[in-house]
């Protein structure tokens, strides 16, 4: 298997789009046992009001498509117990939801995330692998693998892939990771304009409007107003909170 994971880089580089991509680690995870796919993507872990933010990106592969519902309109995303354990690790493992099951998520299972154990019970996927993906820039994902209905595999084949499968997760994300920095139309970020962004880059560098004004060439009534239209957008109270929830969300790049 380790072969045939380094080819799966190249095979991953090629791929034109993020859903080819996808399909390739679908394809892929079947060496390793697991029939259906579940990958998130966020361009930033907390949101402007510090709560966990929604993925900007869910890819299902096998798994019933009202999930998506389930996890963005009925908030499942942020009740999810694999998801609170993916944020303050960067080690692959196992869970199950099964509450006689001694797994990592066990700590987080509660009457709040109930209903997304029901949810998931009901469609065999209440047991799996999940890789969590922390990149430089404060991005994350997760890639989860699951053998449908199948809890004895999630607890006792699975831990034997868990490095393997963690080396092909961070390939995929590595090959796709360019493509997904680059897409603005990511959902859940405030949309700055350019020039927004480039009075708030030199704000966080810290200069004073009439600082930026000399430096861009334009007024200094121009220049605050592009500053206090992007402190508006991020629900800032002054510019600084505001270069720095910009930098945080990876609005300056």
């Amino acid at each position: 298997m380790g072969a045939e994971i380094a080819a799966m880089e190249e095979r991953f580089g090629a791929a034109a789009t993020l859903s080819a991509q996808v399909d390739l680690l679908f394809e892929a995870m079947a060496g390793f046992g697991f029939d259906a796919l579940i990958y998130d993507y966020t361009p930033a872990r907390y949101d402007l009001r510090g709560e966990q933010m929604l993925p900007s990106v869910l890819e299902l592969r096998n798994v019933d498509e009202t999930m998506r519902d389930y996890w963005f309109g009925h908030g499942y995303f942020r009740l999810d117990p694999v998801q609170k354990v993916a944020l303050g690790t960067t080690r692959p493992f196992v869970w199950n939801y099964d509450s006689r099951a001694e797994t990592v998520i066990r700590t987080f299972m509660n009457e709040d995330s109930a209903p997304v154990a029901a949810f998931l019970a009901e469609r065999g996927l209440s047991a799996g692998v999940t890789v969590p993906v922390h990149l430089p820039g404060g991005d994350y994902a997760t890639v989860t693998g699951i053998r449908c209905g199948d809890h004895r595999f999630a607890e006792h084949e699975a831990p034997g892939c868990l490095g393997e499968f963690g080396l092909l997760a961070h390939m995929f994300q590595h090959a796709a990771a360019d493509g997904l920095r680059g897409d603005r139309r990511l959902d859940g970020l405030p949309r700055l304009t350019a020039r927004e962004r480039e009075c708030l880059r030199h704000a966080a560098d810290g200069l004073s409007a009439k600082e930026i004004s000399r430096t861009l060439g334009r007024s200094v009534p121009t220049v605050v107003m592009h500053l206090n239209a992007a402190m508006r957008k991020l629900e800032a109270k002054n510019r600084t909170q505001a270069a720095v929830r910009a930098a945080r969300l990876r609005l300056l790049d």
